[in-house]
């Protein structure tokens, strides 16, 4: 299946992930967005042998919405950088069934990853193996058991979001591995990378992408909201 393209020129491409999408491998050997996507620019431009991709951020397996790669070196490298540096603005949605404690606020928790149960951690106070983690929060909508929630995330720890939220008492809807009573029938949750914004790597121009709403229930409960 082609990947839904939400924005491409010569030095970067970015795509619409899917609940179920693997950004790059892992054990279950299932194929990969990156996989995809590198067909897509063989048959697109017709590539003699591998066309080049760099993976320059990931999204959770569960989690939807925009994913941003580079096309060149030369934009795998400044993105890279960019990243590190936090000069690149991304901005979430999530759907959570218990009220928050304020209309909006800042979360800020010290997060420690659990290898072998592949989760992580949060903790009030500094403990060993922990890192930092912050983000900020503010309810968009409501209906009459949800509540949608638009995030910016100013770190990039292990499963951030999904962590932070459910310390609060507010796991993200579908979300068994952080406490949600139940799963969603698709298996994803209801986590959606809504929007990435930065300066291009090349151009030096403000880039913002925006990835539409998955098809599903997300859109479903996303419909109830005023």
């Amino acid at each position: 299946m082609i990947p839904e393209i939400l924005y491409e020129d010569n030095h970067i491409i970015a795509v619409n992930k899917r609940g179920s999408d693997l950004v790059q491998g892992d054990r279950t050997g299932d194929e990969t967005l990156d996989q995809r996507i590198r067909q897509y620019l063989i048959e697109k431009y017709r590539k003699p042998g591998e066309a080049f991709l760099g993976v320059v951020h990931r999204l959770d397996r569960p989690v939807s919405g925009v994913v941003l790669y580079a096309k060149t070196s030369k934009a795998l490298s400044r993105l890279s950088r960019m990243f590190r540096e936090k000069e690149i603005s991304k901005t979430y949605w999530a759907i959570v069934s218990e009220l928050p404690p304020a209309e909006e606020g800042v979360l800020k928790h010290y997060l420690r990853k659990n290898e072998q149960q592949n989760k992580s951690y949060a903790w009030e106070a500094m403990v060993k193996g922990a890192k930092e983690s912050s983000l900020g929060y503010r309810i968009i909508g409501r209906s009459q058991n949800h509540y949608l929630l638009e995030i910016d995330l100013h770190t990039g720890r292990h499963h951030q979001i999904r962590c932070q939220l459910a310390a609060i008492g507010c796991p993200v809807h579908g979300d068994l591995k952080y406490g949600y009573r139940r799963s969603n029938e698709n298996g994803g949750i209801d986590l959606h990378a809504r929007r990435i914004e930065f300066t291009h790597p090349v151009s030096g121009v403000k880039v913002s992408v925006v990835a539409p709403l998955p098809v599903g229930l997300f859109s479903k409960l996303f419909s109830q909201f005023g």
